[in-house]
């Protein structure tokens, strides 16, 4: 289900920025050159204006109902309430007790190694 509302969530999104950008602006905007040709004359003059204001606040409407829709039903399911298995392993590992550095040095035994010497040659 909450795949399903993403999916149209991004699509009704998509078209929302589409028909913003073929909406006129203060300028010229989009709407004059290419929705004329674009729909081949429907979406001229007043009626192209009425048109694309009507849809953009219909899929505006659409788009704030999907998102209320998402958040609903991502309470709802246990998405919300996973926890990812790296976080897991990183509980696990902090829950783990960690050696003290003073502890390590008691228990481990000291071995001195002496020097090695390397034989230089110069040309």
């Amino acid at each position: 289900m909450f795949s399903i509302l993403l999916v149209l969530l991004i699509i009704v999104s998509v078209f929302m920025i589409g028909l913003i950008l073929l909406q006129k602006s203060e300028g010229s905007g989009m709407s004059g050159s290419s929705a004329a040709s674009m729909f081949g004359g429907v979406l001229t003059g007043a009626s192209a204006g009425n048109f694309l204001t009507k849809t953009t606040a219909w899929l505006a409407t659409i788009f704030f109902i999907l998102c209320a829709l998402l958040a609903i039903v991502a309470s709802k399911s246990d998405i919300s309430s996973r926890q990812s298995e790296l976080r897991n392993e990183l509980m696990q590992r902090d829950a783990a007790p960690t050696p003290t550095p003073a502890s390590e040095t008691e228990s481990a035994p000291v071995s001195v190694q002496e020097p090695v010497s390397v034989p230089v040659s110069v040309n």
